[in-house]
C-alpha cells in the first residue's frame, strides 16, 4: 500500500517571491513543515518567503530541507511562474471587468469537488481522470461566466482552460452543447487573446444551445401530456380503453396536468427570454416569424406575475421544508399551472418557429447582435439548496410519473 503523499510546490511570484503550495494525504504535514520553516499563509492557503533578502532567502531554504525531513515532506521546485499571477494577468486583458482567484484542493479527495462544476469533456476532463490537480486558478467575470484554469499536466509550460457552471448537467460527454477545453500558451497576453477570440465565443454558443435544448424539452413534455389530456377528454375514455366512470375525473386530469406542465414550463420561464432577445426575425430567411415570437414574449409577460410568486413561495416555505406535505405544493403548482395555461396553449403553438429563429440566433451566427442584449421579461431565480424528499405521492393510474417532479 503506497505511503501517503505530503507534497509542497514551490513557485515564485515577482510579488510574492517565493510561493509554496502543500498538498497530498497529509498536506497538513506539509502545512506544518512550512509553518516551521517560517512561511507566512496567505487567505488562499498558499505559503510565502520573501526572496529580496538573499541572506534570508538561503536561511529560509534550509530550514525548509530540514523541516520537510523531519516530516516526511517532499519538496517539488516548479519552473512555471506562481498560477496566482499568472490567472490574475490573463483576468486583466480579458475584455469586460474580470477577476482571479487560486483555489488550492490540498487533499486528493477535495479535487473530486471539481466534478460536479466541471462543464467540460475534453483535455481538463481527461487531466483531472489522470493526474492530481493541488491547484487551479478559477477566472470569473460580472455576468457570471467561471472558467477553470490549471498548469498543463506532463508538459513544461502552457495551460488548459475550461468551462464551470452551477446548473445541473448531463454527462458532458453526451451532451452536444458541452464547450471544449483549450490549451493555452505560457504568454497570458497571448493566453487573453486565446481566451477572448476563441474559447468564450464557443462558450457563449454552447450556453446558447444549452438553453435552447432545455426549453425544447421542457415544451415536448407539456406537449405529449396535453395531447393525452386531450384525447381521453374527446374519447371520454383512459388511455386503456377503460371509460371514464365519471365526468368530474376530467377536472381532476386537469389540475394533475397543470400541475406538473407547471414543473416544465418553470424551465421556459427561466431560459427562453434571453433566447427571445436574441432573436431578429428580419435577418433571417422567415421574417414572418416576427408576429409569432410577439406573441411568446406576451406570453412570458403574463407568465411573470406566476412566476414571482412561484419564486417567492420557494424562498418563503424552504424555512420549514418539513412541515411542508407534498400535497400543499402540488395544489401551489396546479393553480399556478392553471394560471399560465393561456401562455403554454401559446408556447405551444408557436414553437416551431421560436425553434428556427432561436437556432439562427446563435451567438456569432448571421442573424446575432453584437449589441448588448435588452432586459430580460422574466428574471433568473436565485438557487436554492434541495429540500428533503418529499413524501412519495401515490401514482395514478392515469398518469405517468415525470421525471423531475421535485421542487427544486
Amino acid at each position: 500500500m503506497p505511503t501517503p503523499s505530503a507534497e509542497i510546490t514551490l513557485t515564485t511570484s515577482r510579488a510574492l517571491g517565493l510561493v509554496a503550495i502543500p498538498s497530498g494525504e497529509e498536506y497538513l504535514q506539509a502545512k506544518q513543515t512550512l509553518e516551521e520553516a517560517g512561511f507566512s499563509r496567505l487567505p488562499n492557503g498558499a505559503f510565502t518567503a520573501p526572496l529580496a533578502d538573499t541572506s534570508a532567502a538561503r536561511h529560509t531554504a534550509s530550514a525548509l530541507v530540514h523541516s520537510a525531513h523531519e516530516h516526511g515532506a517532499t519538496i517539488i521546485t516548479s519552473a512555471r511562474p506562481y498560477l496566482g499571477d499568472i490567472g490574475t494577468e490573463i483576468a486583466a486583458r480579458l475584455p469586460g471587468t474580470w477577476s482571479a482567484e487560486l483555489e488550492i484542493y490540498g487533499h486528493p479527495l477535495v479535487q473530486e469537488d471539481l466534478w460536479p462544476r466541471l462543464w467540460e469533456a475534453g483535455d481538463i476532463y481527461r487531466a483531472l481522470e489522470d493526474h492530481r490537480i493541488p491547484f487551479a486558478s478559477v477566472l470569473k467575470n460580472h455576468a457570471g461566466i467561471e472558467l477553470l484554469l490549471i498548469e498543463r499536466p506532463g508538459h513544461r509550460s502552457g495551460y488548459l482552460l475550461g468551462a464551470l457552471t452551477d446548473r445541473e448537467q448531463e454527462d458532458p460527454h453526451d451532451d452536444p452543447t458541452t464547450p471544449r477545453s483549450i490549451v493555452l500558451p505560457a504568454d497570458p497576453g497571448l493566453a487573453a487573446h486565446a481566451i477572448a477570440h476563441r474559447f468564450l465565443p464557443a462558450y457563449r454558443r454552447a450556453l446558447h444551445n444549452q438553453d435552447l435544448n432545455i426549453v425544447l424539452r421542457a415544451l415536448e413534455r407539456i406537449r405529449e401530456e396535453h395531447q393525452t389530456l386531450k384525447a381521453i377528454k374527446d374519447s371520454g375514455r383512459y388511455r386503456d380503453g377503460v371509460p371514464l366512470s365519471n365526468s368530474r375525473l376530467i377536472a381532476g386530469m386537469e389540475r394533475d396536468f397543470a400541475d406538473r406542465a407547471w414543473l416544465s414550463f418553470r424551465d421556459v420561464l427561466e431560459h427562453a427570454p434571453i433566447l427571445l432577445t436574441r432573436c431578429r426575425p428580419a435577418a433571417t430567411r422567415w421574417p414572418d416569424d416576427a408576429v409569432a415570437l410577439a406573441r411568446l414574449r406576451e406570453a412570458l409577460a403574463n407568465s411573470q406575475a406566476a412566476w414571482n410568486e412561484w419564486n417567492d413561495l420557494r424562498h418563503d416555505l424552504y424555512s420549514i421544508p418539513r412541515t411542508l406535505p407534498a400535497h400543499e405544493w402540488s395544489q401551489v403548482r396546479g393553480q399556478l399551472g392553471l394560471a399560465v395555461l393561456p401562455a403554454i396553449e401559446t408556447w405551444l403553438a408557436d414553437s416551431e418557429a421560436f425553434e428556427r429563429q432561436a437556432r439562427a440566433a446563435v451567438p456569432g451566427g448571421p442573424a446575432a447582435l453584437s449589441a448588448p442584449s435588452p432586459r430580460l421579461l422574466t428574471t433568473r431565480p436565485a438557487p436554492l439548496p434541495s429540500p428533503r424528499a418529499a413524501a412519495a405521492v401515490t401514482e395514478r393510474r392515469t398518469w405517468p410519473v415525470w421525471p423531475g417532479t421535485a421542487l427544486s
